[in-house]
């Protein structure tokens, strides 16, 4: 990586003004949300107890929708008219165009972690133990798509075995077709025809002293800037499409969830008890302070359309905008 990349943390006091979290809805603490995503103003963020809430404005305001699970859904997506949300037990809920949530057979019992669709239709849906399903038709059948796994990792430890299937966490997909996945080891996956076939962009290895930080959001751009965000501050960044991966110098120590990436070189990373923001494409960090962030915990990030700022979404059902 050149010094031109090198990271640099900004911490509150300097001459940037200190990014803003304001709480646009809460809950109660035994409520959860996992995940928020936006299409232009139109948003759904899910979470414990099968809860879905919408947004029509941006994220300005919520209603919570009727759905037919009390599993608890752990990802969102939505593009255009299609929306989909997947979880527990393998669990994946479709809202048709009459603004019903319906459950669908996903072909498989894993949780699954994340979902995104795309304006064609293709969907890709992530989770435990290598699963990692496709879908052609907006997410109403599902088929596996999982590459082969032996070989992907490093293991001078003999810690994996013959057999490892590592869970996968964060996916997205492009209109084009180019598709990234994340999961374990720094696990980052590519494909360029919609999730048929896979190239391994990034894999960490197991050693003696430890196994590489698992990777669980990422965020790509349009002109291929992108970055992943894991266990222990970790970040990786993409200037080629996610070809090839580097590790940037670790922002923080926290476990990072999610990462959200805009075109004017806005960077939101969020996780336990700590948040961080970027104005320059990742090159230097500043810590988000206020409401609860250094003691719970915020696991989604999205960034609605237009000039809205990014939300998160987390413990006790809360969400926060985070003025840029």
């Amino acid at each position: 990586m050149t010094a031109a990349l090198a990271i640099a943390f900004v911490c509150s006091g300097t001459s940037l003004a200190a990014p803003t979290p304001v709480v646009v809805a809460s809950g109660i603490p035994h409520e959860a949300l996992f995940a928020v995503d936006f299409d232009g103003a139109t948003g759904y963020a899910v979470g414990a107890g099968g809860e879905i809430l919408a947004s029509t404005d941006g994220g300005a305001s919520w209603m919570r929708e009727e759905t037919p699970t009390r599993l608890a859904m752990l990802g969102v997506s939505v593009r255009g008219e299609r929306a989909l949300a997947v979880g527990q037990m393998g669990a994946v809920l479709v809202r048709g165009a009459d603004g019903q949530w319906t459950e669908v057979q996903s072909g498989t019992e894993e949780r699954l972690f994340g979902v995104d669709v795309n304006a064609q239709g293709i969907a890709l849906a992530v989770g435990a133990f290598g699963a990692l399903l496709r879908s052609t038709d907006g997410g109403l059948t599902w088929a596996p798509s999982a590459p082969q796994w032996a070989g992907t990792f490093k293991d001078t430890a003999g810690r994996l075995g013959d057999f490892f299937e590592p869970s996968l966490y964060g996916v997205q997909i492009a209109d084009d077709g180019r598709a990234w996945v994340v999961g374990e080891l720094g696990l980052v996956l590519r494909s360029e025809d919609g999730g048929q076939t896979w190239s391994v962009g990034h894999a960490g290895e197991s050693a003696v002293d430890g196994v590489d930080p698992t990777l669980f959001g990422l965020s790509v751009r349009a002109d291929g800037v992108g970055f992943a965000v894991g266990q222990e501050g970790y970040v990786l960044r993409t200037d080629d499409d996610g070809v090839s991966w580097s590790a940037i110098e670790r922002p923080t120590h926290a476990n990072l969830l999610d990462v959200t990436a805009s075109a004017d070189g806005t960077v939101l990373a969020t996780g336990m008890r700590d948040m961080l923001l970027s104005r320059d494409h990742g090159r230097s960090w500043t810590r988000v302070q206020g409401a609860d962030i250094a003691t719970g915990w915020y696991s989604g990030a999205a960034q609605p359309g237009g000039d809205a700022a990014p939300l998160v979404v987390g413990n006790a059902a809360r969400i926060l905008r985070v003025e840029n």
